[in-house]
């Protein structure tokens, strides 16, 4: 996008570019919905209406939350991985969801964002499922729980990302591991391909598959959320993500999904993981989702 295409925006100590004309361009975080139930890319904004938007002081400035991403898809690959990997991986005041003795959840996943109350961009993530902070004692998940989208809670090793804006917000405003650079997310019925970047322009990571058959939900039948936990400085928050399937199809154990480790962040962090074998392939064509600012939590200091 050249320069001429785009305005400068202000946020916390930042300046970043946004396009001209776009929705952050114009909305400023505080879309009118009737106009974007008019984008013929968006095929219902009933979701959104009920949710309702707040005004809060952040590390990126004064703002709305939550985030609108009014079409967007995702693909997102499950792994039985070893639990002690996991462990390694998190802050010790987290610990793994384990569905069997030493085994938990992995995953890699990819976000295709095309209508945004930032605009377009994509995304890919490494992480693993955790217990909910101050859990106490549990036993095993149920399996077929932690693999639906309910409500899963997470903790995020890396999140490329594509644009300044998206790079701002997700570090300063959210404290996830943000940067950018260079990457491709296409998702159809028929196909689901994804690529990230390396610092010298390689692959990092790469992924290829065959679009499980998708089903179509009418908006609001099918909403899940997403706890993500981060910490900014000494201090812990959680982050929702609602998000209203409109199609998505899985596969269990599947067998051609192509996956290309190749040398960057992305690729080491899963690795360091220790995954086993794939789980569960997840493709959603068409889904909406309501990101909320952090709020802080809670968590068990431990030695």
């Amino acid at each position: 996008m050249s320069r001429m295409d785009t305005v400068d925006v202000t946020l916390g100590t930042h300046t970043v570019p946004v396009p001209k004309g776009g929705y952050y361009d114009r909305f400023r975080m505080n879309p009118d919905l009737d106009e974007v139930a008019r984008d013929p890319r968006v095929s219902d904004v009933s979701f959104f209406r009920s949710i309702p938007k707040t005004v809060v002081e952040s590390p990126i400035g004064t703002t709305l939350t939550p985030n609108f991403y009014y079409r967007n898809s995702t693909a997102r690959l499950t792994y039985l991985a070893k639990t002690g990997a996991i462990r390694s991986r998190l802050p010790r005041e987290l610990d793994p969801l384990e569905v069997a003795p030493g085994i938990g959840l992995a995953f890699v996943m990819f976000f295709r964002y095309d209508v945004a109350d930032i605009d377009f961009y994509t995304e890919a993530a490494v992480g693993a499922a955790v217990r909910p902070a101050r859990h106490g004692h549990v036993g095993f998940a149920d399996l077929a729980t932690a693999l639906g989208n309910n409500h899963l809670y997470a903790y995020v090793m890396s999140l490329p990302v594509n644009t300044q804006i998206a790079q701002v917000r997700g570090h300063d405003g959210y404290g996830f591991p943000k940067w950018v650079t260079e990457l491709d997310v296409d998702i159809d019925d028929a196909h689901t391909s994804a690529r990230v970047a390396n610092d010298t322009g390689g692959t990092d990571i790469a992924l290829t598959a065959r679009t499980p058959k998708q089903k179509h939900y009418p908006s609001g039948s099918k909403v899940g959320s997403l706890t993500s936990y981060t910490q900014i400085g000494d201090d812990w928050f959680s982050t929702l993500s609602q998000t209203n399937v409109l199609a998505s199809g899985v596969q269990l154990l599947p067998r051609k999904v192509d996956v290309e480790l190749g040398n960057g962040r992305v690729s080491d962090d899963l690795r360091s993981l220790e995954t086993i074998r794939p789980l569960q392939f997840e493709v959603a064509t068409e889904v909406q989702i309501a990101l909320h600012l952090p709020a802080p939590i809670s968590v068990a200091k431990r030695a």
